[in-house]
């Protein structure tokens, strides 16, 4: 059981630097996931302003100079269409988990990162200025290429830097900024969602991503894990001792990672050897020297041989082993999102504005924080407890609370519906919102990480993206509430398959290990 101690002992304040600055990219998927949420009535034309009334004198004087703008004050659009802006993002969001894992596997995880802020930068800036409907969805594609790189790329980039103690813990980090991100937009849509005021909530996502990008180039570390598996010994152990500090014991960390460490420990050997010329052993050194030398050679060119090994996201489907970590990640993903936490997180605010009125902008503030507060406070759990504890308690959760909240809007219950949502997402935030990002780099070995972890944002932006496009047009249709069961069918469904095909990773050291392959290695948790 891994304690406050444990969790805390290997931070140094670079690699808290670091982690924040890279886990701005999942900030921002939270935030274009929930941009949209406050202001849709207002950029739809059917109000023209929500939320604080008391900001309506604050932001007078912008109003007065709308006549003026080139832009138009809202975009005409009837529920399909509004559907079409939300999801389209997530078509962006799978070309992005697709082709990132192949990228960050190849560029290394810093160059994707890096790359993928100016995805958010011009995506951003394309959706402030939209003076139509085509030119929305241009810039809601862009944005999501952006998310979809983002949540392949940090999830393996964190995995591979984390204190080997606490790597379910700091591995929560992700969704703790995608949470952080929700709420951002939320608390921005809640004061500017009047007017043309909205406009401003899509362009911060772009001066975000700039701070990154900024981030990154100053500040930035490639992850060790990557270098050494690339040949980069010497590298990767300097990259290693910058994160953990320089009186750290990372020997054990660095022999986890195989035959990658010899070629450090062959260079510091031939160099203590070569250094001995003046000591009368020359040529006792000279020979071991070119024999280390030769030894080191091929370390290094086996370590290379091995970094491009790494399957691609087709090949993985081939390969025995890989094929039930995919199928149990896949269905994760598809979980996290076919339970339903996307039906708040997008259009809570006008689902809830004829029961809670006004105060549904607010609840959803309050649901944004709720799940800050519970996925950090549930964070050391999947340590604790393990993956597939938390999986089944969140699912549970979320589908009971399904039941509660559709009865409370059938039957125009304010209080039990509230509630109901409340503890929906506090559900969520216990283990479907942190643990499939876990899971999707420890189900599988180093060389089908990149490609696992890209097939399981593929079914999880598949799944968002039918949630985001049909959830309106099916709760348009359907008696009021009545949604919520359909969530609640899936919770039933997903909480067996996670109990029948998904694998406790808790406590295992490799793949090999959490599949009863032996290659026993203890991890610590």
């Amino acid at each position: 059981m891994t304690g406050g101690n444990g969790i805390f002992k290997d931070l140094t304040p670079r690699f808290v630097f670091v982690l924040v600055i890279s886990t701005i990219g999942p900030l921002l998927f939270g935030y274009h996931l929930a941009e949209l949420n406050a202001p849709q009535d207002v950029i739809t034309c059917v109000r023209k302003s929500i939320g604080a009334s008391a900001w309506t004198r604050v932001t007078t004087h912008f109003r007065s100079r709308e006549a003026e703008s080139l832009l138009p004050q809202c975009i005409p659009m009837d529920p399909g269409q509004f559907g079409l802006v939300s999801s389209i993002f997530t078509l962006g969001g799978l070309v992005g988990a697709l082709t990132a894992g192949p990228v960050s596997a190849k560029q290394g995880r810093l160059r994707a990162m890096i790359f993928n802020t100016s995805f958010y930068v011009v995506g951003a800036v394309i959706e402030a200025l939209a003076p139509n409907l085509s030119t929305m969805v241009i810039g809601r594609v862009i944005s999501g290429l952006g998310a979809g790189a983002s949540l392949v790329v940090v999830p393996i980039w964190i995995s591979e830097t984390a204190p080997p103690g606490a790597k379910g813990f700091w591995g929560a980090g992700t969704q703790i900024m995608t949470n952080v991100g929700i709420l951002i937009a939320q608390v921005l849509g809640f004061f500017l969602s009047r007017g043309s005021l909205w406009r401003f909530i899509l362009l911060a996502a772009g001066m975000i991503a700039f701070i990154q990008a900024i981030g990154l180039l100053v500040g930035g570390q490639e992850s060790p894990k990557w270098l050494a598996e690339n040949g980069r010994g010497p590298e990767a152990k300097r990259a290693l001792r910058r994160l953990r500090g320089h009186t750290a014991d990372i020997d054990e960390e660095i022999h986890g990672w195989g035959s990658h460490d010899s070629a450090q420990d062959l260079d510091d050997e031939r160099e203590a050897l070569m250094g001995s010329e003046d000591t009368g052993v020359n040529k006792q050194g000279d020979s071991l020297g070119d024999a280390l030398q030769e030894g080191l050679h091929q370390v290094k060119s086996t370590s290379k041989a091995a970094a491009q090994d790494a399957l691609g996201v087709f090949a993985v489907l081939q390969d025995a082993n890989s094929r039930p970590a995919i199928i149990a990640v896949m269905g994760v993903m598809l979980a996290q999102q076919l339970c339903g936490i996307n039906s708040i997180v997008m259009y809570g605010v006008s689902l809830l504005a004829g029961l809670l009125e006004s105060n549904s902008a607010l609840l959803n503030i309050l649901v944004a924080v709720l799940n800050i507060f519970v996925t950090t406070a549930a964070a050391p759990l999947p340590d604790k407890i393990g993956r597939k504890a938390c999986l089944l308690i969140s699912i549970a959760g979320m589908g009971t609370n399904s039941i509660l909240l559709g009865i409370g809007i059938m039957k125009q219950i304010p209080l039990l519906s509230a509630i109901a949502v409340l503890v929906f997402v506090a559900s969520f935030g216990i283990g479907l919102g942190p643990v499939p990002f876990i899971l999707s780099s420890e189900l599988v070995g180093p060389e089908a990480v990149g490609a696992t972890q890209s097939w399981a944002l593929a079914a999880n932006w598949v799944s968002t993206f039918a949630v985001a496009q049909f959830f309106p047009l099916v709760n348009a249709n359907l008696p009021a509430g009545h949604v919520y069961f359909i969530f609640a069918g899936f919770a039933l469904f997903f909480g067996i398959f996670v109990a029948w095909r998904v694998p406790e990773t808790r406590g295992k050291g490799n793949a090999d290990e959490v599949w009863g392959r032996g290659k026993v290695v203890a991890r610590q948790d």
